[in-house]
């Protein structure tokens, strides 16, 4: 920690927070997310809990407005950039998951926000921190970061620690999605938009299976079996993409 950091005088004639957060404490939580604020009154604005402050304009609500709406900004800029072949709907999908309060809660757990927060006696005395105060402090930290240090600081704390989340997101939500995968690469390979077919179908009514082919262009690839068209068609994108790339058919119909 620099010799020059800014502090912050706690014998104001000013009234004084209903809580007063020692020094040292903002200096290890500056440590723990990886950024030295010049202002660091805004780090306290950002950990005080509306239950810890004098007032509510003295909590960190204000901030977690601003940097709710920094935080889907910079996720949406980063997916535009590292995912150029997601469609809208992909991208929209995406971002839903990162910018959520329970990812905004688990990133602000993993990093022991808990222990910054400032907090009323009330709420102090719970045994554990609830999950939507952590995705608060997380939100208004951002927006702090913003303040003191402008965008670049903003941009590079949130892709520090929203990053894995952006990949496990991405995974979880279009990695089964082999329908909307195949329409990307058909639309950038071939200049196509891949078409599905009925072939075939079996079973009593209440439990009808169904056998589904996909086409790109004229090129039809493996049918595949699905208890419902739904699941038909995934498989039968899955298996699609498997063949366009050389390997054997995930779901072998025959």
């Amino acid at each position: 920690m620099s010799d020059d950091m800014p502090v912050i005088d706690n014998d104001t004639t000013d009234a004084s927070p209903a809580v007063t957060v020692p020094e040292t404490l903002l200096q290890r939580c500056e440590r723990r997310i990886g950024y030295q604020f010049r202002n660091q009154a805004l780090l306290r604005a950002a950990l005080t809990h509306a239950s810890g402050a004098e007032h509510r304009l003295a909590s960190n609500e204000r901030l977690e407005f601003l940097g709710d709406a920094i935080l889907g900004f910079v996720v949406c800029d980063v997916l535009f950039q590292q995912f150029p072949d997601y469609l809208e709907g992909d991208l929209t999908k995406v971002k839903s998951v990162v910018v959520s309060r329970q990812t905004c809660a688990k990133v602000s757990e993993a990093l022991g926000l808990q222990e910054f927060l400032v907090l009323g006696k009330g709420m102090s005395s719970h045994p554990s921190v609830p999950p939507s105060l952590l995705a608060d402090v997380f939100e208004s930290l951002i927006a702090a970061i913003y303040l003191d240090g402008g965008e670049p600081a903003a941009r590079q704390f949130v892709t520090a620690f929203i990053a894995p989340e952006l990949e496990l997101a991405a995974a979880g939500e279009l990695g089964g999605n082999y329908k909307s995968l195949l329409q990307q690469l058909a639309q950038r390979e071939f200049g196509s938009t891949p078409t599905y077919h009925l072939l075939d179908e079996k079973g009593p009514d209440h439990s009808k299976c169904f056998k589904i082919v996909a086409q790109v262009g004229g090129q039809r690839y493996q049918g595949a079996w699905g208890r419902n068209k739904k699941e038909a068609e995934q498989r039968a994108a899955c298996n699609a993409l498997s063949e366009i790339k050389g390997e054997s058919a995930t779901y072998p119909s025959d």
